[in-house]
Order: structure tokens, then C-alpha cells, then sequence
């Protein structure tokens, strides 16, 4: 059974920053394609960002490169999102997923999501 739980959510100024993580199960992680994905209030979901089964390639949406950075461990089935200059558009619930390779220009392709932590920034 596949599970992705999140955490490391909750509530920061602007400019702070956050540490998310989303531990995985009962899938083989390390040649997973994982991402970020949220939810923003009245929005649909959008992707953040992307990494490859080896953890070697990242890959951000343009609105978060730069304060963002998206890592691994395979050798503990964690996936991580370390969030830095956190601004008030940032406020979304925030997924793990896995699911197929990331190609640009394309919507990615996801097979499993966590229940997500909420990010809040508010001053």
C-alpha cells in the first residue's frame, strides 16, 4: 500500500522560511520521479517542483526558483522541500506525489498523493 505523508507545514511571515517533508512507503522510492505539488485556497493544484529517482536533477516552477530547493534521501524514503523567502502567494495546502518522468512543457503525470500540510504566510 502506497503512502506519502507530509509534514513539517505551518504558519511563517513573509521572508521566512520552511522545511517540508513527506515520508514514503510501499513503493520502491528510490526509482521514483517524485514532486511538490499545492493547493492554493480557490485555486486548482499546481505543480512546484520535480526530481529525478536519483535525486541528481531538480526541477521548479518559475515562481519558486531561487527559494526553493527540492531534495531526497533514498536511504530514507524522505523526500524533502526547503522553503526560503516565503511570500503571502505561497499559502497553499502542499502535496508530495510520485508518479511518471517530468517532461518540460508537459503536465506531469502523478500516480499517488499525500494528505498534504498547510502552508501558511501571513504577517
Amino acid at each position: 500500500q502506497v503512502q506519502l505523508v507530509e509534514s513539517g507545514g505551518g504558519l511563517v511571515q513573509p521572508g521566512g522560511s520552511l522545511r517540508l517533508s513527506c515520508a514514503a512507503s510501499g513503493f520502491t522510492f528510490s526509482n521514483s520521479w517524485m514532486y511538490w505539488v499545492r493547493q492554493a485556497p480557490g485555486k486548482g493544484r499546481e505543480w512546484v517542483s520535480a526530481i529525478t529517482p536519483g535525486g541528481g536533477h531538480t526541477y521548479y516552477r518559475e515562481s519558486v526558483k531561487g527559494r526553493f530547493t527540492m531534495s531526497r534521501d533514498n536511504a530514507k524514503n524522505t523526500l524533502y522541500l526547503q522553503m526560503n523567502s516565503l511570500k503571502s502567494e505561497d499559502t497553499a495546502v502542499y502535496y508530495c506525489a510520485n508518479g511518471a518522468p517530468y517532461y518540460s512543457g508537459y503536465n506531469p503525470q502523478y500516480d499517488y498523493w499525500g494528505q498534504g500540510t498547510q502552508v501558511t504566510v501571513s504577517s
